[in-house]
């Protein structure tokens, strides 16, 4: 199945995020079943971003949003850890800093964007400014309603500069989310994760359903997809976008590029500089 097309967002479409099944697998039964198949395509990702880092000239920005638990680090940590850390990193999207606050609201976004031959992941991203600023009224409807075309024209620009952008809605149900909430509470391992704010966010779900709708509505286009990734099953969502990540990385044609020195040049000078080490070696032998 083209996870692609099947769950991009069309430009200009409505989304209705409650007729959407977040425990969809599709013809798929297990993790048993798919691990092979997202093992060939973390294998591949992890290929083709040494590709994209030796060609310097394009670049990917991941985005993952989604309610608490969704599945973000989870992510992160199973699809993107095979990566070069010489071209892969990771900006989380927290709280604003006094510094972060007294700029503009993209300001944060754009000094982490991707520069050419990186992968670049935000963990929550400039959404937050259209989601949690909306919910929580911290600004007017007048300023973050317009914050949506400033996102179009700046996600624009970093299309124009030569970055492929993705953007994942991790789509879990509420009673997902409680369960992942008890896994955290019984694991010693994951209790570090749990926040005061997890059940007053949660009472704002539907809240938050409205302005991930209109956000991803709104902010859909062609050169900066949404897609509205079931994520109840974690196995499932891990296929689901490594395949999208591979099929935009593919869809780049990246290629090794050309040497730039005088290789004949660079064998001559080799033989020169190995001679003496290997007359060496024979004294010493």
């Amino acid at each position: 199945m083209n996870y692609l097309k099947r769950f991009a967002v069309e430009p200009g479409s409505k989304v209705r995020l409650r007729r959407i099944d977040p425990a969809f697998t599709g013809p798929h039964a297990s993790h048993d079943k798919v691990q092979p198949e997202i093992a060939r395509h973390v294998e591949h990702m992890a290929r083709l971003q040494y590709l994209l880092y030796a060609d310097g000239g394009r670049s990917l920005l991941v985005v993952l949003q989604g309610l608490d638990a969704g599945g973000k680090d989870g992510v992160i940590r199973h699809l993107f850890s095979g990566m070069n850390p010489q071209g892969t990193v990771v900006a989380a999207f927290k709280q604003p800093t006094s510094v972060e606050a007294a700029h503009d609201f993209l300001w944060r976004a754009h000094e982490h964007a991707p520069a050419k031959g990186q992968v670049v992941i935000f963990n929550r991203s400039h959404y937050e400014d259209v989601l949690v600023t909306r919910v929580h009224d911290l600004v007017p409807k007048r300023v973050w309603s317009k914050r949506y075309d400033r996102i179009n024209e700046f996600e624009k620009l970093l299309e124009q500069n030569g970055t492929a952008i993705l953007k994942f809605y991790l789509h879990i149900s509420p009673e997902e989310q409680l369960a992942r909430f008890k896994q955290r509470l019984d694991d010693p391992q994951r209790r570090w994760k749990i926040s005061e704010t997890d059940y007053t966010e949660r009472k704002l779900w539907p809240a938050y359903v409205d302005a991930f709708e209109e956000a991803i509505e709104r902010t859909s286009t062609k050169h900066a997809p949404w897609f509205v990734v079931p994520s109840d099953h974690k196995w499932f969502r891990d296929l689901a976008i490594s395949q999208i990540v591979t099929a935009t990385l593919e869809d780049m044609k990246l290629s090794l590029p050309p040497t730039k020195v005088d290789l004949a040049a660079i064998r001559r000078a080799y033989h020169a500089a190995a001679k003496p080490a290997r007359t060496r070696k024979t004294r010493r032998g």
